[in-house]
């Protein structure tokens, strides 16, 4: 049986540096264990339970692109077959595969042999003098197979240029050395695949096959080598010593695309997001695998790591490049140490709370539900709260128990959320406890970058009616959850040496029965910020799972909990039970009104909406020119300020409405 100990929630697990393939240790696959790997997997998993022809040509798909990733070995011709397979190929394929015989991938690993030996010979041909001029990473971005030898020359060709540009920015024998690197690094991928070890090549076969496979079934379901189970763990426990920042592999270097709070690039605020990291302590690292280049970033605390790195300023035509060297010291990133922040903004005879959750944490000795529960308890003390705003923008979800948690501070009693497992049974999980910490004007602000834990505050919160939904046009998009097999406290000689894998098991649902699977968590106000033109979500994941209902839950019968158990949980529960409401209704259509109009006639609003939509995203931290300001958050505390004061127009009209008739007057 599969080792069952992590439960996820998270649409990501923050990787401080790693976003890309790393170079594994072969696990010790044979064809026997690897299909008995492949039923463990699929028993688990929340939709499919056996192969079937549209998950073998997914896994065709799948396992020509683990091969080629880059598109820059095959051609369409070379592959055809196996990307458009007849009904009648599949049926054989089907066949084979279920009885471990994995002739028809050991057909396409051949191919792939043949195929180096066919770009090298191009290379050798190849007029490297002469490269084209103004080469965009962009191009790179969504390929598709290239029909023609002569096309894929033209590929490489601009891909070469990207690099040669790249490392032009640096000095002459630093430029030589990266070059050298991006070969060596090519030559070591190509001479692994062309391994004449027979044992290394099934290996090599068999856990690609399993990459392939889990990776067909949904957007979530994931097999790692032993190296990569190990990898995984560091970045689930979100503690190592380095900068603390992510990367993504852009070809011509790495680019910064998260800052974690509280690390140390964050704190030094030098580096900053979109930076381009093209040399660590004066070593290239264009061309170079991101594990190496972390490597190189990582190491003991307190020590200094150079990086030279790459920014662009200005606009369009007028875009200059300018390299920096930046000096930063390394310490223990923990990601759980930053979990909240709050401020209080004065309105009136009162003020507004602002609450940022960066994730849902908890450990032995604290967790974002006590942590928020004691911030409320004393802002409430030493001030006349009159509102609360609920930050959870870029909150990618963390533990399910906090979601319920955090729901339950600003509801009583009732269901939060509802899971269904692979076996299609529902289980709910209440809040219990009836102690709201807050059950006055709310707003949760979100992004398309909130997701899972966040959804199911967010969406919870406005199934009851006791939020407002402002921000983006939607959240993430995430309801699934996840498990994975390694212990999350074992040593990394405990990881199996066959490897690990996470798998999606159900989807959960609000009280409402909706999931945010696809769909995400709507918005009631949208208030568009630095993600709102991005395509980020669940929906443009690879074979995400499909979007479905259960019924609503408002009128909670306990009909999960065993029935000799029902009675005494329903004395304990049945009082001070949450209800929906509708407080926030009147007020919707001048709420509304309101914002679109305040932003149509802010310039500087209108500026950063006009950025978005032709670079489709911004830096989370806002230029001089856009007025360091969060204009998102901005509007989201003017909404709340005009719920208050219209809340207060009705209060003080019913007031009026009930004043008693003075003596002597007729009535």
């Amino acid at each position: 049986m599969p080792r069952i100990s992590l439960f996820f929630l998270s649409v990501i697990v923050t990787a401080f540096f790693f976003n890309g393939s790393v170079e594994a240790k072969l696990p010790e696959l044979t064809p026997k264990n690897t299909t008995e790997k492949i039923n463990e997997i699929m028993k688990s998993h929340a939709t499919h339970k056996h192969i079937n022809p549209v998950l073998i040509k997914r896994i065709l798909s799948n396992y020509i692109e683990e091969l080629d990733p880059t598109k820059t070995y095959f051609i369409e011709s070379d592959i055809h077959k196996w990307l458009e397979p007849s009904d009648e190929q599949v049926e054989v394929i089907m066949e084979e595969y279920t009885h471990s015989n994995f002739v028809t991938f050991e057909e396409i690993y051949a191919a792939m042999q043949h195929v180096i030996e066919r770009r090298r010979e191009l290379e050798k041909q190849s007029d490297w003098e002469h490269l084209p001029k103004h080469v965009k990473a962009s191009e790179f971005k969504d390929l598709q197979w290239t029909t023609t030898e002569e096309e894929l020359l033209t590929r490489l060709m601009r891909i070469r240029a990207l690099q040669i540009e790249t490392a032009s920015k640096l000095s002459e024998d630093l430029k030589e050395k990266s070059l050298q690197r991006i070969t060596k690094r090519q030559t070591k991928y190509e001479e692994e695949i062309l391994t004449t070890d027979d044992i290394q090549k099934q290996r090599y076969i068999l856990s690609t096959l399993l990459k392939a496979t889990a990776a067909a079934l949904d957007a979530h379901t994931s097999y790692f080598t032993p190296d990569e189970a190990t990898q995984f763990m560091i970045n689930v426990q979100q503690r190592l010593f380095g900068i603390g920042a992510q990367l993504r592999d852009d070809i011509n270097g790495f680019t910064v695309v998260k800052l974690v709070e509280g690390g140390p690039a964050a704190l030094s605020k030098e580096l900053k997001v979109k930076d381009r990291i093209i040399a660590v302590n004066g070593e290239p690292v264009v061309g170079m695998d991101i594990k190496d280049a972390v490597e190189l970033i990582r190491g003991e605390e307190k020590t200094p790591v150079v990086l030279t790195v790459i920014r662009e300023t200005g606009e369009d035509e007028q875009k200059v490049e300018e390299k920096l060297d930046i000096q930063l010291y390394r310490a223990e990133v923990v990601l759980k140490e930053t979990r909240y922040e709050s401020t209080y903004e004065p309105y009136a005879d009162g003020g507004i709370v602002y609450l940022k959750l960066y994730s849902f944490y908890q450990d032995p000795d604290s967790s974002s539900t006590a942590d928020l529960s004691a911030e409320l308890r004393r802002l409430k003390k030493e001030y006349n709260v009159k509102g609360v705003v609920l930050d959870l923008r870029y909150n990618s979800g963390g533990i399910l128990s906090q979601a319920v948690g955090v729901s339950g501070l600003f509801i009583s009693k009732g269901i939060v959320v509802s899971i269904k497992d692979e076996m299609g049974q529902i289980q709910h999980l209440r809040d219990l406890e009836g102690r709201t910490m807050w059950d006055g004007p709310l707003i949760v602000l979100t992004s398309r970058a909130s997701a899972s834990a966040s959804e199911i505050v967010a969406q919870t919160l406005q199934d009851y009616g006791r939020a407002i939904i402002v921000g983006d046009d939607h959240t993430f998009g995430k309801g699934s959850f996840q498990t994975f097999t390694l212990n999350t406290t074992a040593k990394n000689d405990a990881v199996n040496p066959q490897g690990e894998y996470k798998v999606t098991r159900g989807r959960y649902y609000t009280v409402s029965g909706k999931t945010p699977q696809l769909t995400g968590v709507l918005s009631d106000i949208v208030v568009p910020g630095p993600l709102s033109e991005i395509e980020i979500g669940e929906k443009f994941s690879k074979y995400p799972l499909e979007n479905d209902e259960i019924s609503p839950n408002f009128n909670d019968t306990l009909a999960d909990i065993p029935y000799f158990q029902r009675e005494k949980v329903r004395s304990l529960y049945k009082f001070n039970i949450q209800t929906r409401q509708h407080t926030y209704l009147p007020y919707m259509t001048q709420l509304k009104e309101n914002s679109a109009l305040r932003i149509a006639n802010n310039k500087i609003y209108q500026k950063f909406l006009k950025e978005l939509k032709k670079n489709g995203d911004v830096e989370e931290e806002p230029s001089e020119e856009l007025g360091q300001c969060d204009l998102q958050l901005i509007e989201t505390y003017n909404i709340m300020r005009d719920l208050l004061f219209l809340m207060y127009q009705e209060e003080t009209k019913e007031k009026q409405q009930i004043q008693p008739t003075p003596a002597g007057k007729a009535a």
